[in-house]
């Protein structure tokens, strides 16, 4: 990622705990709830969600914990040059824009859908960070020329995700502002460790929106 390196680290701290959040979620019991949106309540039992839930987790720590090794200084990316993390996100990107295909519901096929967005992003990244695509989507938006017709399609891509991850940083911030205490949520379920508490999972989506839009405006 391009920019001052102390905001690469402090993003690569940022995504990398919302990503050890989920992933303690997910090796604890996805039972208790996921980091998706609209995921069973702590400590209900409806078996259909807890698949979605563990799905969710798991993209969610991949996501988060991919941002924070790239977030880091060039010299720092885990030995994997930037092909290798298009590669790996492309793969995720392909998984769950097919999974979204095969679901009937529409909240469902909308969060895969999302999740396949955020994977796409992140090959957008690393195509950024090769020189593939431009020095992050805003380079591309401010490079484009806005009465061209016909022109490269990659900095109206970069565009588009920039206002996504934006809309959605701003979405996740709202539904974190609402209090779960007051709609009768448990603080934290018995026996269930503090990645469980209440307002977390809707911290790490938050994270994740800003550490996505962060990364697209100086990849």
């Amino acid at each position: 990622m391009h920019g001052a390196p102390l905001l690469g680290w402090l993003l690569a701290a940022l995504t990398g705990a919302a990503g050890l959040n989920c992933l303690v979620r997910l090796c604890t019991g996805a039972a208790r709830g996921g980091c998706a949106p609209g995921a069973a309540a702590p400590g209900s039992d409806a078996r259909p969600g807890r698949a979605a839930d563990r799905e969710s987790d798991a993209a969610e720590a991949l996501m988060g914990l991919g941002m924070a090794a790239m977030a880091l200084p060039p010299a720092r990316h885990a030995g994997l040059p930037p092909v290798a993390w298009a590669a790996a996100f492309g793969l995720v990107a392909a998984w769950f824009a097919t999974a979204a295909l095969r679901r009937a519901r529409v909240r469902e096929r909308a969060h895969r859908l999302h999740h396949a967005v955020g994977a796409g992003a992140m090959v957008y990244t690393a195509a950024a960070m090769a020189g593939g695509v431009g020095h992050g989507a805003a380079h591309a938006v401010h490079t484009a020329h806005p009465g061209t017709a016909g022109g490269p399609p990659l900095p109206l891509l970069g565009g588009l995700l920039l206002l996504y991850f934006g809309g959605y940083a701003l979405w996740a911030g709202g539904r974190l502002l609402r209090p779960a205490v007051a709609a009768g949520a448990p603080a934290v379920p018995g026996g269930a460790p503090a990645a469980h508490a209440p307002g977390l999972a809707g911290a790490c989506r938050l994270v994740m929106g800003i550490g996505m839009f962060a990364m697209l405006l100086t990849g």
